[in-house]
Order: C-alpha cells, then structure tokens, then sequence
C-alpha cells in the first residue's frame, strides 16, 4: 500500500501571506524640504486557493507537500506607491476532493467541477498609508496602517471519486474484471480476495459514441463499516457515484443474504447511500445451468437481477442498456 500511486488523503499545513504595512513617507526635495505626507498603501498577502483540475485521478502530487506558503504583501513607499501583492499559491486537487479541517473535522468545502476556485485562507489586507488619514484637520500624520496577519491552519485533502456507476460487492466476485472488459482500465486481477487494493476508474464506451464512467471500489467484507478489511479507507468513495451496481457471484450460497449483507454495510456507513439508485447483477453465470440461474433469479425477483459473464461475454450489452437507462431515467 505505502508503494500505491492512488493516494486519496494528504494533510497539508496551509499559510497565506501577511499584508504589507502602509508607507509613514514624507515629501522631500530641494524645491520642497517640508512636503506633506505621500506614502503608499501596503499590498495584499498571498491567498491559498484550492483549484479543480479534472486530468488529476489522485491527490499523489501532494503525497510529499507538507507546508504550502503564500507569499507576503510588499510594503507601501514614496511617492504614493502601493506594495506588490503576495503572490497567491494554487492548490490543483481531483474533481471529488473534500477539504476539512484537520483539528475540528469541519467540513470547509467539496470541489467538483474543472477550473473551480474556492480561496481557502485569505492573504492579510495591505495597510494603508499614511497618506491615506491625511484630513483638513490632520495634515501631516506621522503613522501608517501595519498590514494585517495570515492565517494558517492544517487541512486534510480527501478524495472521493466521482463515477456514474460504482461496482459493491464481495472480494473476488468479479468486479475488476466487468471493469476490464467494459473500459480500458487495467485493474489488477488474480483469483483471491483483496486483488483490488485501490479504486480503479474506467470510460465505459456505450452506443452512438456515448459513454459513462464506472468505478471498481475494493471489495467489502461484513463489519467494513467498522473498519474490518479494507474498511472505511474505501467506503467513501461509494458516496460520489450515481448509481450503485452490486454484484453477486452465480456461485454465491445465498444470492438474497449477500445482497442484503452489503446493503446493511453501506447503511450503516452512511444511510444517505439508501437514497441512490441501485442495480443488481449476478456474475459469472457461465458457471451456471439454466436451472441454477432460474432459482437465483427467483430469489432476487424484486431486484430484476442481470445476468451477465466477463469471461463469455454474454449479459454485457443487456447490462450496459439497464444501467443507461437508470442513469437517464429522468429524461425519459
């Protein structure tokens, strides 16, 4: 796992610039050795901005940043001249990517769309100078305005991935396998539990050159929510997908058991995840006779399970039309 090149958590210490303070100058030259007050305003310090970018899949560019620094405001000088503002830093993070607070667990805010910007802590306001308080009745102030503080704080940078379908399911049922053969993802696939060890995403193709993105989420156990197995490193990024496909092996000794199994784990994780549309398949059906196939489609009636084999093929293109078909039921 510590050699993975899907990294979904970073905790990042974050600073924005100070404000540069206000010019206390005074108007000197030969012609006027008494001129009247003319100093310039402070600049801005730095924002820390969080940024969307959807061609990053992982926060693995900021596996090793652990301070991230703005730059300070430039002070005011003669002449009336305003400092520089502070260079502001950009944070680029996946579509999906949740920032908290790391003390308070607070949720700051989520970015889900490319090129969205939210400024996360504001740079220190530059400071006036003291031109600026000059008045009829206060003509030569002798103080300026210092800039104002950063702030700073540590935030925690969690990705949830954003899929139209997200595979749940048992280890070693044959998730990353329909992922394999519907999209081009390469996910590892090896017949024990726990090949899947990372999230993998895939582009799945469908009809007149449309397509949908489907996610093949590590396989869960019973007491997952609790964090046995794999746990609630995965859980999450079953939140963001629209619509839930569970799969169950034709070789499963109770369809119905094992289905209501990762239905209570996904419950008791998060029962919000009731609310999101959900598909039933049966795998690996090669492995099965028309009899088998009847009397486990009788057990999940009220599911209309699809029946469907990697290996052969068969089912695919019936699975495919269900879940487009869930997807855009609203414009029906």
């Amino acid at each position: 796992m510590a050699d993975s090149n899907f990294i979904d958590y970073v905790k990042i210490y974050c600073r924005s610039g100070k404000g540069g303070p206000g010019s206390a100058h005074f108007y000197r030259s030969k012609v006027t050795p008494k001129g009247g007050p003319d100093g310039g305003n402070g600049g801005r310090g730095g924002h820390v901005i969080v940024r969307g970018n959807s061609q990053l899949w992982t926060l693995l560019h900021l596996k090793y940043t652990k301070h991230v620094l703005a730059e300070d405001g430039q002070n005011g000088s003669e002449n009336r001249k305003t400092g520089h503002d502070g260079k502001d830093v950009y944070i680029d993070v996946p579509l999906g990517t949740v920032v908290r607070d790391s003390e308070t667990e607070e949720v700051l805010f989520e970015i889900t769309k490319h090129g969205e910007q939210i400024i996360m802590l504001k740079g220190g306001r530059g400071g006036m100078g003291n031109d600026f308080f000059k008045t009829p009745t206060m003509q030569a102030p002798r103080f300026a305005q210092p800039g104002g503080t950063f702030l700073e704080s540590w935030a925690v940078f969690e990705l949830k991935l954003l899929a139209d379908v997200g595979l749940v399911g048992f280890p070693n049922v044959g998730k990353s396998t329909l992922l394999s053969v519907v999209s081009a993802a390469k996910p590892v696939i090896a017949d024990y539990p726990f090949t899947t060890l990372t999230p993998n995403l895939g582009v799945v193709p469908y009809r007149n050159d449309r397509s949908f993105v489907m996610a093949d989420i590590p396989g869960i156990i019973e007491g997952a929510h609790e964090g046995r197995g794999l746990g609630l490193r995965f859980l999450r990024h079953i939140e963001r997908n629209s619509i839930l496909l569970f799969i169950i092996p034709a070789d499963s000794e109770d369809a119905l058991k094992e289905y209501k199994i990762l239905l209570n784990e996904l419950k008791q994780y998060n029962p919000q995840l009731m609310e999101k549309d959900k598909l039933v398949s049966v795998s690996k059906c090669d492995l099965i006779d028309d009899k088998i196939q009847k009397k486990i489609a009788t057990k999940l009636k009220a599911h209309n399970p699809v029946f469907f084999s990697s290996a052969t093929g068969i089912g695919i293109p019936e699975l495919k039309d269900a879940l487009w078909k869930l997807m855009n039921k609203d414009n029906d």
